[in-house]
């Protein structure tokens, strides 16, 4: 019994052994908290002021002011971060797909580029995170969740 209890601790699925798993939940919770975040600010602007990144084709096309257009965003950056925490491998691909939004319209917008650039960056990390919740997922009873 004392073997068994030993052989646990010492498991590489201990976080403190396994580097994926550590991987896995820090793109996690960054992709959890900085959307959250980002979204909450969308109704305050105490960052910066949002509408100044958003293409002019959006509002005019959506035929809504850029700051009603604003608090949409929100909404959906704060859904997408607490579909991440509870969802990792669907939310990964909702914040994937909206990087991928942001990119092309700044893009648009012809502006920013270095933004782009970053949010590129974090496309490419919310792709990672997925990838690591469908490992996660396979090594879990069932592999259908991942309860971490």
């Amino acid at each position: 019994m004392k073997t068994t209890a030993l052989k646990e601790s010492a498991s590489p699925r201990t976080l403190g052994a396994d580097p994926a798993r550590q991987s896995f939940l820090l793109l996690r919770t960054v992709f959890t908290v900085a959307p959250v975040l980002f979204g909450l600010d969308k109704f305050t602007n105490l960052l910066t002021d949002w509408t100044g990144y958003l293409a002019p084709i959006v509002p005019d096309t959506l035929h809504l002011p850029g700051q009603t257009v604003m608090y949409a965003v929100g909404v959906v950056e704060i859904i997408a971060g607490i579909l991440v925490a509870v969802r990792p491998r669907i939310g990964s691909l909702v914040v994937a797909g909206w990087l991928l939004g942001i990119i092309v319209n700044l893009l648009i917008l012809g502006a920013y580029y270095d933004v782009a650039l970053r949010d590129f960056g974090l496309f490419v990390g919310a792709l990672a995170l997925n990838r690591l919740a469908t490992a996660a997922a396979a090594h879990q009873p069932g592999g259908t969740t991942v309860s971490h």
